[in-house]
């Protein structure tokens, strides 16, 4: 046996639990090379089957320096001219990419608390080890700062797995993994934790599969098109100009022109303010009249001379009236009265107070399609500008969750509404200095805006199979992790790598498992049960007819 001669304490202590697994031959920066030791020399005492489980892929492994023990996770094996089958004498290797250290104190060699980073580096020839139950205890051993657990340890389900709280909200997060992964499941998680124990949270939730409602049952605020109130003066000028002006490049800026004057017209008659009215532009968010507006309109128009300039006059009274009649747009304009509803609307919104609801879910699976983007953009809009206001000793933190974030900040700057990335990419800039949290969930990360991911400094990266999104995280990621990356598309279901400020070192873990009430409804059709029978009528059809003409989901 090769590890019965020890020339230091910490070696004598932990021999007897570790597995000897091979020398170090590289060191180049954070990255180690070692050779494994051979089957010959392992010799007759030592376990085969239990070296090679030390050293597989993300597994964490130990190298001993004179100062301290080093940590690094493997990311990847080799075998130097390999035969087949496997000669006994081959040479064989392994990479590590080293993450954290535990200093040696004293002579007699007693570890002190683990540490992220590397201060003292390997030597080479250093012996490597398996990590023991002790140390993985060590290592994700409960931070200082506030936190909480949202499953366990890959290697040992025994371990809880931790995130600090304030590192996760207060500095952005995302969620990252491939269709049926359990994206949903996660986010659950990790609300439900950070919620049990802060009960009063703030946090605001885009659903746009109406998927979230049955997970937070009680604890949440639904807000369905059908009990959505949005006024339209909430809206500012881009918005207005996406809902009422044509998409015609050169009809919009005509358009445009007419709607600003119109807009500052109605505002300041509505106005009774005076000093107010004085300071107001088009995107202060004041109550004001459509009718007011259309009278200025109305009025403009008149006093052209000639009538075919009246065409973006024509366009916008049209578009106002049609929105009016349309019953899909009622959240936002319908109503006859107009009164100053904003408190109302952001207490609703934000859960101020909470009123034992902490969470606002917000159903956009039945807002038109040629508005959700704008109902996005005023949401996100909206609370940052509320969080800027307000006064720093009273301010309320908030965390913003954009689910199917690839549909809201595309990569292609081109793509999507520029208002709503431009409202997204403030809070993920910004939003840390006034309160503001972002978390992002996709499934499609290399078709997200890098430098908006690139904010979120903690990544839960789920079952990850495309080659392109793999390489977009690992660009992304706040630290290299690449030993566990490497894993991502051989994670099961619920299991996940995370990596960045939330947690003390990168980790790999198993969620929690969410009892069924607090579980996301799955949007997946049950093709296999569905199909065994023939169990849908006409009646079905005519059901779906109405609900269809009605716009009732």
């Amino acid at each position: 046996m090769l590890a019965v001669l020890h020339t230091t304490p910490w070696e004598r202590i932990l021999s007897d639990q570790a597995i000897l697994a091979g020398y170090v031959t590289s060191v180049f920066g954070s990255k180690v090379l070692a050779t494994l030791v051979t089957p010959e020399s392992r010799g007759s005492t030592i376990d085969a089957a239990e070296v090679d489980l030390a050293v597989q892929i993300g597994a964490l492994v130990r190298i001993d320096t004179p100062r301290s023990r080093a940590y690094g996770v493997v990311n990847k094996l080799d075998a130097r001219q390999a035969s087949s089958p496997p000669r006994p004498d081959e040479q064989r290797e392994v990479e590590i990419d080293l993450f954290g250290e535990t200093p040696l104190d004293g002579l007699e060699g007693i570890a002190q608390d683990f540490r992220r980073g590397i201060s003292i580096y390997p030597t080479l020839g250093a012996p490597l080890y398996s990590t023991t139950d002790v140390e993985l205890g060590t290592i994700y051993s409960r931070p200082d700062a506030s936190n909480v657990v949202v499953g366990s340890l890959y290697q040992d389900a025994r371990i809880p797995a931790y995130v600090m709280t304030n590192e996760l909200l207060g500095k952005h997060f995302a969620i990252l993994g491939t269709t049926g992964a359990g994206k949903s499941c996660a986010l659950s998680v990790v609300l439900h934790s950070v919620l049990q124990s802060h009960p009063h949270g703030h946090v605001v939730l885009l659903d746009p599969h109406n998927e979230y409602a049955p997970a937070f049952g009680d604890a949440a605020e639904i807000i369905r098109p059908t009990d959505l109130q949005m006024p339209y003066w909430l809206l500012n000028f881009e918005e207005m100009i996406e809902v009422l002006c044509s998409p015609d490049e050169n009809a919009r800026d005509s358009e445009a022109a007419i709607l600003k004057d119109a807009i500052v017209y109605a505002k300041r008659a509505f106005c009774s303010d005076e000093e107010q009215s004085r300071i107001l532009t088009v995107d202060t968010p004041v109550p004001y009249r459509l009718s007011t507006m259309l009278e200025r309109i109305d009025d403009a128009m008149g006093d052209l001379g000639k009538p075919d300039q009246m065409g973006p006059y024509l366009r916008l009274k049209n578009r106002i009236d049609d929105l009016r009649d349309d019953r899909r747009f009622s959240f936002m304009f319908s109503g006859l009265t107009v009164k100053d509803t904003m408190t109302d609307v952001l207490s609703r919104i934000l859960r101020i107070p909470t009123s034992g609801r902490s969470v606002s879910i917000f159903d956009l699976s039945g807002v038109p399609a040629e508005i959700v983007d704008v109902v996005v953009s005023l949401l996100c809009r909206t609370i940052f500008d509320f969080a800027l206001w307000s006064p720093p000793e009273d301010s309320a933190p908030i965390l913003m969750v954009c689910e199917e974030a690839h549909r809201y900040i595309p990569r292609d700057p081109h793509d999507g509404f520029g208002p709503t990335r431009k409202a997204i990419a403030r809070i993920a800039k910004e939003g840390r200095k006034y309160g503001v949290s972002l978390g992002l969930v996709t499934q499609r990360p290399s078709e997200l805006a890098e430098t908006i991911l690139s904010q979120c400094n903690t990544l839960f990266a789920l079952r990850m199979g495309n080659q392109q999104d793999q390489e977009f995280v690992e660009r992304a990621l706040p630290e290299s992790a690449a030993g566990m990356l490497s894993c991502l598309p051989s994670l099961r279901t619920q299991e996940a790598v995370v990596v960045g400020e939330g947690v003390r070192v990168p980790i790999r873990i198993r969620f929690a498992n969410l009892e069924e009430n607090k579980r996301p409804h799955s949007t997946t059709a049950d093709f296999a049960h569905s199909w065994l029978e023939d169990s849908t009528s006409r009646e079905t059809i005519t059901r779906s007819i109405e609900r269809w003409r009605k716009q009732q989901r």
